[in-house]
């Protein structure tokens, strides 16, 4: 989550830039000034994530399932609604590549502890964009909404379970998003870097076929967490 934030302040500080000098000035150039009473508009965005697991129990274990997350990729497309002033509906279907490693205690064999989720995901979210006032070349917003989300790499369809070192997930789960952002206007674009929550909100996991199974017949629910830094270009 730090090095995401890192990130995010980095891209900002763009600032300095011949294409953003004068953004944040106190007299700027005002930049592409009637772009926001556009009815509809589009855009693309790219971007990283991270992503999790959060894991009830059904019995307290002695350790818990330790998940180590990684980088992944994003891109995606932007529709924009302009409901009214300050209010936006978006759409932002994309492509999002995740990668999770679970590590379960009580097995002396690392092919037995260790486990590789690798999603790809097809996100389609529906969101609300709040923003304020825009002030100058600057315009900061809050964004919130659901989403149905599409794992390409469940394998809800193999018969094997973690007994042949397959983990299983449902394809297909629900979640809701919370974030912000910051439109910068540009000479040309506008660019808008923000960063997302994304909770979900269905437990996803397919059980090994033996409920008994170490891995997961002591688990009552996971359910995945996410961050996206998006980088959108409109």
């Amino acid at each position: 989550m730090k090095k995401l934030f890192y990130i995010l302040m980095l891209l900002l500080s763009l600032s300095g830039n011949s294409q953003t000098k004068g953004i944040f000035s106190k007299d700027p150039i005002i930049n592409l000034e009637n772009f926001d009473k556009q009815r509809l508009y589009w855009g693309y965005f790219l971007g990283l994530n991270t992503y999790d697991f959060k894991f009830d129990y059904i019995k307290t274990p002695t350790t818990d399932i330790s998940v180590a997350s990684n980088f992944g990729f994003n891109v995606g497309v932007v529709g924009d609604l302009r409901l009214q002033e300050y209010i936006n509906l978006r759409f932002e279907p994309g492509l999002y590549y995740a990668q999770r490693n679970l590590t379960y205690a009580g097995f002396t064999r690392q092919i037995d502890s260790y486990r590789e989720v690798r999603s790809t995901y097809l996100d389609f979210p529906l969101l609300l964009k709040f923003s304020s006032k825009r002030v100058g070349n600057v315009r900061p917003y809050l964004v919130g909404g659901v989403s149905a989300t599409l794992n390409l790499a469940s394998n809800s369809k193999s018969l094997d379970d973690n007994y042949q070192q397959r983990f299983r997930v449902k394809p297909w789960t629900q979640n809701y998003e919370l974030g912000f952002g910051i439109d910068l206007y540009l000479e040309y674009f506008k660019f808008s870097p923000s960063i997302r929550g994304v909770f979900g909100l269905n437990d996803e996991l397919i059980r090994d076929n033996n409920p008994d199974s170490p891995w997961t017949g002591n688990i009552q629910s996971m359910k995945s967490r996410a961050v996206f830094i998006n980088f959108t270009f409109h």
